[in-house]
């Protein structure tokens, strides 16, 4: 067996993936629903992972869902065939989960929606237990022989402790299970901030440009 290689020659597949925090309803929601449909149709993605999630289906026939206080959903041109939802605890809001197995063209896709709960700069510890809760819900339901992406909004940017948590920069709070950024593994160069004060909505919070959503796949 090739140690470098150890699954066989790689075939390329290609899945293109959204994640979007979409705020619930609030503020102008018609005007804001009309944006959302026209921005997931002019990409057309395969897989739509949503937080905040106000009941948008967007034209995909296969979805799931997980309620609560911060709902999150999943919506895919494959078949969901297995789905699971937890509860992320710590501080004053919780965060949520949403697994999904798709029945993707070259095998099982495993997806995770993610929100973390706290929001509020000063609770990076509350998202650090958020996220280490997380990946024990990865390791629990995942398996590692089948591609798994976790995806969402994590109201954390790239060089804080939560994500270096993740990202391999510190120790990981699962052994063995660390992810890489798409972002920065294949992103445009730029900032990628997801937080922006160019969006009228975003302003008020008077928070600097920030990126806090991520697509990571698991290595």
């Amino acid at each position: 067996m090739n140690w470098a290689e150890p699954y066989g020659p790689p075939v390329e597949t290609r899945v293109r993936v959204l994640t979007w925090n979409v705020w619930g309803e609030y503020g102008p929601y018609a005007e804001r629903a009309r944006r959302i449909g026209k921005v997931v149709h002019e990409h057309a993605p395969d897989v739509v992972l949503l937080q905040e999630w106000a009941g948008q289906a967007l034209g995909y026939e296969h979805a799931a869902a997980a309620s609560g206080t911060l709902p999150c959903a999943v919506l895919s041109r494959w078949p969901v065939t297995r789905q699971e939802e937890r509860q992320l605890p710590g501080g004053r809001m919780p965060g949520t989960a949403l697994f999904c197995e798709l029945a993707g063209p070259r095998g099982p896709l495993q997806v995770f929606s993610v929100i973390i709960g706290s929001f509020r700069l000063d609770e990076s510890e509350v998202r650090q237990a958020q996220v280490r809760a997380l990946t024990a819900f990865v390791a629990e339901t995942a398996s590692r022989r089948h591609p798994a992406l976790v995806c969402g909004d994590f109201n954390a940017p790239p060089d804080s402790d939560e994500i270096r948590m993740l990202t391999g920069r510190s120790a990981p709070p699962t052994p063995g299970l660390v992810f890489y950024d798409a972002w920065e593994v294949a992103g445009d160069g730029g900032p990628g901030h997801t937080w922006s004060n160019a969006n009228p909505w975003a302003r008020p919070g008077l928070y600097p440009d920030r990126r806090f959503d991520y697509v990571l796949s698991a290595w």
